[in-house]
């Protein structure tokens, strides 16, 4: 019995019956197992080797105009991958895939945030980053061969936010954890950067989550172990669910769609725009690999792939070497 096959075996006997099970996973395309880890902890591995997973670290969460503390898009899906972790424990569900979905659950995500996501949108049409998610571990990785990631891992991928619930409960945990992570942490940010007070939280939510980031996490944590263990279900209380739809309803008040980040939304927006129609009509000046799969996706998919993989500092400099004059020293 080699590695892989003795926690295989051992998922039976320590994870709970409703558990995804590793050896269970299936791949899109079958491919030889490794003597040493699971086919979920592949998956990880393959995510965050991947050069979509490098790139959110350059890639805006709420801040545009970032300081060393502020969280990035990367931060965030290591504190969504903790806060999932420790849910799955609790529960004796599968660690590795709830650590998998939630590390690949933001690659598709475009830079400057939600506002680079709602141009995309605009522009296109139809764009949401939790399919672009999709596409990125499924198409676009290893030179447009995909990362071949297990069918769990890939529907919690795009099942972590819309309509449609994740098939597994790791799945369903990521989904949660994903909020517990951008309500507390965006309001930590949001603190630092001096555009909110504790004291400016609205009273359910001070009286039911806290004011202090740390005990709010423990608290809506806490909350979604104990009301979701033994039901073959991911959820919260009434009491902690209504406190957070209020949390989430202030916090796109006052910050996600705020008259003080309105600036730097607007700038966002307008570098995407100006990127997404220069490349439509130069489609030559996108890298070679994006030129080589318009025969496959079209014009359009191409350069939505493109654009939305880009890093804020790199739409900057794209910007700047398409729009902005040379200027030498006088």
């Amino acid at each position: 019995m080699n590695v892989r096959e003795r926690i295989e075996k051992n998922e039976y006997v320590l994870l709970a019956p409703e558990a995804a099970k590793s050896q269970e996973a299936e791949r899109e395309y079958p491919e030889p197992d490794c003597d040493y880890r699971s086919r979920f902890q592949r998956d990880r591995d393959r995510i965050i080797h991947s050069k979509a997973f490098r790139r959110l670290k350059h890639k805006t969460q709420v801040y545009i105009s970032s300081g060393d503390h502020y969280r990035t898009r990367m931060t965030h899906s290591l504190e969504v991958a903790q806060i999932g972790r420790t849910i799955a424990r609790s529960l004796r569900l599968n660690e590795d895939l709830t650590e998998a979905i939630a590390l690949g659950h933001d690659v598709g995500h475009t830079a400057f945030g939600h506002a680079g996501e709602a141009i995309l949108n605009t522009l296109t049409g139809h764009f949401a980053h939790n399919e672009q998610s999709l596409r990125v571990v499924k198409y676009l990785e290893k030179g447009g061969k995909g990362l071949n990631l297990t069918r769990e891992t890939m529907d919690g991928i795009v099942h972590h936010s819309g309509k449609i619930q994740p098939f597994t409960l790791e799945g369903k945990i990521v989904h949660w954890a994903d909020r517990i992570a951008y309500l507390c942490h965006d309001f930590d940010d949001s603190m630092r950067a001096d555009f909110l007070k504790p004291a400016s939280l609205p009273k359910l939510v001070m009286d039911r989550i806290g004011v202090d980031t740390s005990k709010m996490i423990t608290a809506m944590v806490s909350d979604v172990i104990v009301t979701s263990e033994g039901t073959k279900d991911i959820s919260f209380s009434k009491e902690m669910s209504e406190a957070m739809d209020v949390f989430r309803d202030f916090m796109f008040e006052n910050i996600y769609h705020s008259d003080r980040l309105a600036k730097e939304r607007e700038q966002a927006v307008f570098v995407l725009e100006q990127l997404y129609r220069h490349f439509s009509k130069n489609p030559d000046h996108m890298p070679l690999e994006f030129q080589q799969r318009q025969s496959e996706w079209g014009l359009e998919q191409t350069v939505v792939d493109y654009v939305a993989g880009i890093t804020d500092s790199y739409a900057v400099h794209l910007f700047n070497e398409i729009y902005i004059p040379p200027i030498g020293a006088m």
